[in-house]
């Protein structure tokens, strides 16, 4: 990494925030800087999905929405702009006809993404897009911790057949080697499911479950000091499925189920997890055919960027340290 500072947003105070090309908070695209410690990279795919579709434009509509992020987050007292080199990445364009051959090509992008030093902050698209990232991620840092923020377990076998979905990326990690099963938690879980033997399997892979209901009753320090001491300090893939929240607070996505998260109770929680060693993190299933106002869009485009400043904060002390 150079010493040049990184190059941040668009200054809204001379180019009006609706103005101009919509990259992730405004911010350089990845050809317009020497390197990227974070790349946000878009996934416009949703052929994984088993009911509503629309998850393709998904990334698309967070970028528009980050329009109105800001540089300085209080809430993490940082400048993740100013602490690291974030640069959109543009998107990585998956074969919406032949799912293999798209986890593939989502699988080799990222690969290429990760070997130039960035971290990855991916904008889905379905769940399915999971899966390759983290076989990606896995061959750079080993077996990964997972911290599943989600309405459902996306631990399950297949659909009619099909083994990548967007209901089974987890359970192919699992069986590829590619977590870590000591450091593996859903939180925001919620709803019906096919039967107990689904919890059972999921148990046997090796994931601990936070209800959304255990949010509710224990609170976000309780919860985010759990996964902090079920992570430890190993190399963590976060993946935010954008239905944890309440259909309240995120109508736009493609299986909602009552009784989810606020979208105060997520950031909270992803706030709660500063100092973990966040290597890559996904935010998916935005389908903005289903949101008005840009709920759905605003609470991921704010998931986003505290994951972003989650990781900047950690790319500076790292160099603070090895610069000592």
């Amino acid at each position: 990494m150079t010493n040049a500072e990184p190059r941040g947003p668009v200054d809204s105070s001379r180019i009006p925030r609706y103005a101009g090309p919509a990259t992730f908070a405004r911010l350089p695209r990845l050809d317009e800087v020497a390197r990227a410690d974070i790349a946000v990279v878009g996934v416009p795919f949703d052929s994984g999905v088993s009911y509503r579709p629309g998850a393709r434009f998904g990334g698309n509509a967070v970028r528009e929405a980050s329009r109105l992020l800001r540089p300085y987050n209080p809430a993490q007292d940082a400048s993740p702009f100013a602490l690291a080199q974030v640069a959109d990445a543009g998107d990585i364009a998956a074969n919406p006809y032949d799912i293999h051959q798209a986890v593939e090509t989502i699988e080799a992008a990222a690969d290429e993404l990760l070997a130039s030093g960035a971290r990855l902050v991916t904008l889905g698209g379905d769940h399915t897009v999971a899966l390759p990232l983290l076989r990606s991620v896995a061959k750079k840092h080993g077996p990964v911790a997972l911290l599943h923020f989600d309405a459902h377990l996306d631990t399950w076998d297949t659909y009619f057949g099909a083994e990548y979905t967007h209901g089974t990326p987890f359970r192919r990690a699992v069986e590829e080697g590619i977590l870590d099963t000591e450091a593996l938690s859903h939180v925001g879980t919620r709803g019906p499911l096919y039967g107990k033997q689904d919890l059972t399997d999921d148990q046997k892979m090796g994931f601990g479950i936070v209800t959304s209901a255990d949010v509710m009753r224990r609170g976000v320090d309780e919860v985010a000091q759990q996964l902090r001491e079920r992570v430890g300090d190993r190399p963590l893939y976060i993946s935010v499925d954008i239905d944890v929240l309440d259909p309240a607070h995120a109508p736009g996505t493609g299986t909602p189920e009552a009784g989810g998260l606020t979208s105060r109770e997520l950031l909270e929680i992803l706030r709660g997890l500063a100092g973990c060693n966040l290597v890559s993190a996904d935010v998916v299933e935005v389908s903005p055919a289903y949101d008005h106002a840009e709920i759905t869009a605003v609470a991921a485009s704010h998931t986003a960027y505290e994951l972003t400043t989650l990781m900047a904060c950690q790319i500076a002390a790292t160099r603070t340290e090895e610069g000592k």
